[in-house]
């Protein structure tokens, strides 16, 4: 590695999908770009579950056939129900808009490491085992980073602008305190990696499925080579109990829905592995100023119910990298590009927020296990499972529709609502700490 004060137009921070697809394109765009990631590919990250609108943004990108090489196709989530199979399938063909009918689930090593790489044969200067220090913003286009490699060695890199893709390190946010707890929602996961676990039959096989019990919400996620991600996503207080005894809790979480223990009668947990991951439900202040940005979750992270991580992060990498090309051809126009951007971003998680706040609520339960396509709502529920809520009329007005009937069901059950309402805020007070992953110990 080169001594000295080195240069480049862009630096990113981070490697994960947000990072990799804003370098990705702005190394296209023939702008020099570093991307420092601190770790080495391929490592862990849980967010095993792709949305249909990631599709767009693979072929934009040119790794759509990489995405279909190491994914498990799926065709939609199923949720309970109480009909004689189990469960209801939300297909994606059913979407209303033009969202593609089918999504990947992927080891997300794997996929992470196949973006990085793909940003390097682009044109990015990726550099793994390189961890950014710190940072000085001297000028709108002048920012200085210190940077750490692997040998411990430092450098200095100085960069026209600076893209923060840290995921929930939230390196920038952290140091200009911006980052602020949900008030509305928190929650914890335990999880593990299973093999012999019963998948779905038929074209339902490589569904996300989801299941309820009284502290939350689980999945089961079929991976390639008949693995299967298995997991619960829990009230803070209930993950507390576990005392070290995470193995067994994750078992004796799993055995209380009956219909999910089922399909792991004959099934082996991997390696005896099991983690635990906290500090879900955060925003910042702001999502940018002159010659700064925040993208993917070292913005905000809401909840991993609907599978929105990855698609929220590089939906947004791809909106940060035409701008930033436009802010420094036009810096007068970049105060307005920022302010638009993060308008979109918020509503989209807003719109999100509405179902990942009340998915544990009775009503919505209900809702979930009788869907009625009455003026097509189921259709737009399913438009929203496949991540469609930026520019599509048709599914936003029957949203908003949705959330109306949510309503007038919330004031038939008010006193059912109302003690998950409070509950749920009581949870997003509450402090947990305990996790096991690469992310929860830095």
């Amino acid at each position: 590695m080169p001594e000295g004060e080195q240069f480049c137009d862009v630096a990113v921070i981070g490697g994960g999908p947000a990072g990799s697809t804003a370098a990705t394109l702005l190394a296209r765009g023939r702008l020099r770009v570093v991307l420092l990631e601190k770790a080495h590919h391929p490592r862990f990250h849980i967010g095993e579950s792709l949305l249909p609108m990631n599709l767009p943004i693979f072929e934009r990108l040119g790794v759509l056939e990489k995405v279909r090489a190491l994914g498990v196709f799926k065709g939609g989530a199923d949720f309970e129900s109480d009909n004689a199979r189990g469960y209801n399938t939300f297909a994606f063909r059913r979407a209303l808009g033009s969202s593609p009918p089918h999504a990947f689930q992927v080891w997300r090593a794997d996929f992470d490491h196949m973006l990085f790489e793909h940003a390097r044969s682009e044109g990015a200067d990726a550099r793994e085992g390189h961890e950014v220090l710190g940072f000085e913003q001297r000028d709108a286009r002048d920012t200085r980073l210190t940077v750490r490699t692997e040998q411990g060695a430092t450098y200095g890199l100085r960069a026209r602008y600076l893209i923060d893709a840290s995921g929930r390190d939230t390196f920038v946010a952290g140091r200009k305190k911006l980052r602020r707890k949900n008030p509305e929602h928190q929650s914890a996961a335990i999880f593990g990696h299973f093999t012999g676990a019963t998948a779905r039959s038929g074209a339902d096989a490589g569904n996300i499925s989801m299941y309820r019990f009284a502290h939350g919400w689980m999945w089961m996620i079929p991976l390639p080579a008949g693995v299967m991600s298995v997991g619960a996503v829990c009230w803070p207080d209930y993950l507390k109990q576990r005392r070290g005894r995470t193995r067994e809790f994750l078992i004796e979480t799993l055995q209380q829905n009956p219909a999910l223990w089922a399909r792991l009668q004959h099934a082996q947990l991997i390696g005896d592995e099991v983690r635990v991951t906290g500090n879900y439900s955060y925003d910042t202040r702001g999502m940018g100023g002159p010659g700064w940005l925040l993208i993917g979750d070292a913005f905000a992270f809401l909840d991993p119910v609907f599978s929105t991580g990855v698609y929220l992060a590089m939906s947004s990498a791809e909106a940060a990298a035409e701008l930033v090309e436009r802010a420094l051809r036009e810096p007068a126009r970049e105060a307005a590009l920022l302010r638009r951007l993060e308008r979109r971003q918020r509503a989209a998680m807003r719109r999100f927020s509405f179902f990942i706040y009340r998915f544990n609520d009775p009503v919505i339960d209900d809702m979930f296990r009788h869907p009625r396509n009455f003026l097509q709502l189921e259709q737009g529920v399913i438009s929203m499972l496949a991540g469609d809520l930026f520019d599509a009329p048709r599914v936003l007005w029957r949203l908003r529709l949705f959330r109306v009937m949510y309503a007038l069901l919330a004031v038939r059950h008010w006193r059912a609502w109302r003690a998950g309402h409070s509950y749920r805020l009581a949870q997003a007070r509450a402090h947990f700490t305990g996790g096991t992953t690469p992310l929860d110990r830095d």
